[in-house]
């Protein structure tokens, strides 16, 4: 039975006979079917079999599947017991105080798992695939590191070798993360590396270049296709991924029911747009169907600003230009992402899900600089205890916005936001800020791709 605790608190705790058992798959709803990814060589459609030798088979199938709802294999659903699913849903009183505001605000709280983050939902699927099919070693990049852990603590599971190429800037920045990985058995490299062609190319150009997800991708494809018993593990962007992801939303369902509670807003932060799909998905569906009009909210970085300021055209989900052309919004496979602290959301382009689901007006995005984000942040540490990833700062800063104009409206509305992990491992970042010594980034010019007509 579920367990609500005081009124005044409010967190609402699922027990774990009630983990979803189906993945959601938003594709089997969505108004018409998404633009394909084409071959980058022909412009044309491109059929899902290439990527067998890049991907688990099975997830290459759920990447173009329109079933409705996806069934989760036993042996993923007791590894999600063991990282502490169902997460529990707390209602964010000493912060709607603080604010003195008449919204009431939820945050569905991914900082739990083992890991510390909403990655493993995704991690521990993948693993299981290729595992069951027979490969012997996972090979991935990651950001600000939480994909990478994610990916090694569910290969230690499973029983596979794991590769990460970790973005120079934050491998630099973040070294209790690498340390992570490597306590799971996790092989880390900081990209650009000089274990790949491509990777070298660019550390002759720049020995102190900060990579970027986009590099490191292309490094970890490059190092698959070096290895027949290696296959690719993406941890956000793809339809699959995002599919994984949706036992969020689907358990923030369950538990918004059992407080007799009606989302108006719900947010969460952008990085290639899996934690906020995941956590947003099965109630956009309510939306596309005309059954509630809730305001979907992505939250982004303005050093980044792919949503805000990216063009929705087919782009490289690689720096390289190795993958095939995605229709998503998009800075550019050669943008120059800043060393922002929140390095999850370093990517050129966007989800594809998300991109269409902006670009139909669907859901809306924001995108806010460094400081601010790190001020929301602070707030949120002193009244609620929690230490934010810069990554879920981002939504943290909308939340307190939108409860502060509820203030001045005395609008009653429910704000629900994804708390996608902690920032334990992120403290350089927060040192920086309160010694005033955090810069903040913005594009002046963009140049954007153009590999197919408008």
């Amino acid at each position: 039975m579920a367990k609500i605790n005081s009124d005044k608190n409010k967190i609402v705790f699922l027990p774990q006979d009630e983990i979803p058992t189906q993945w959601y798959n938003i594709q089997a709803d969505l108004p018409e079917p998404l633009p394909p990814p084409l071959d980058p060589a022909t412009l044309k459609p491109m059929p899902p079999e290439p990527l067998f030798r890049i991907f688990a088979k099975e997830l290459v199938a759920q990447e173009v599947s329109t079933q409705r709802y996806i069934p989760i294999p036993d042996e993923v659903l007791e590894a999600y017991k063991l990282i502490s699913r169902p997460t529990p849903l707390i209602r964010a009183k000493r912060l709607e105080e603080y604010l003195n505001t008449p919204a009431r605000i939820y945050f569905k709280w991914e900082g739990v798992t083992p890991a510390g983050s909403h990655k493993p939902n995704t991690a521990l699927a993948q693993a299981y695939y290729n595992k069951k099919e027979g490969m012997e070693r996972v090979v991935t990049e990651t950001g600000a590191g939480q994909w990478g852990s994610a990916l090694s603590m569910s290969s230690a599971i499973f029983g596979l070798k794991c590769t990460v190429y970790m973005v120079a800037a934050s491998y630099r920045q973040k070294p209790g993360r690498r340390i992570m990985m490597e306590t799971w058995g996790a092989e880390v490299y900081s990209s650009p590396s000089n274990r790949t062609k491509f990777g070298r190319s660019l550390l002759e150009k720049d020995p102190n270049d900060p990579g970027s997800l986009g590099i490191a991708i292309s490094e970890a494809l490059e190092d698959v296709l070096g290895d027949e018993k290696a296959r690719y593990c993406l941890g956000s962007v793809l339809n699959h991924v995002l599919m994984h992801q949706t036992v969020i939303g689907l358990e923030v369902k369950k538990q918004l029911e059992l407080l007799d509670e009606e989302p108006d807003v719900m947010a969460g932060n952008v990085g290639g747009g899996s934690n906020f799909a995941g956590f947003c998905l099965p109630f956009v569906a309510d939306k596309i169907n005309k059954k509630r009009d809730i305001d979907f909210v992505a939250c982004e970085s303005r050093a980044v600003p792919h949503t805000t300021r990216g063009k929705y055209t087919y782009d490289f989900g690689d720096t390289a230009g190795t993958t095939p052309l995605l229709k998503m919004y998009t800075l550019g496979k050669d943008y120059k992402n800043p060393p922002i602290h929140a390095g999850g959301l370093r990517y050129h382009g966007m989800a594809p899900i998300v991109s269409y689901l902006l670009a139909k007006g669907y859901i809306r995005s924001v995108a806010y600089h460094q400081n601010e984000i790190f001020e929301a942040a602070k707030i949120f540490a002193r009244t609620e205890g929690i230490i934010s990833a810069p990554e879920s700062a981002h939504e943290i800063k909308f939340v307190i916005d939108e409860a502060r104009r509820c203030k001045q409206t005395g609008e009653k509305k429910v704000i629900v936001f994804n708390h996608s992990g902690h920032g334990l491992l992120d403290l350089s970042g927060y040192e920086a800020y309160m010694a005033g010594k955090l810069p903040d980034w913005e594009p002046t010019e963009i140049q954007y791709p153009s590999y197919v007509p408008d």
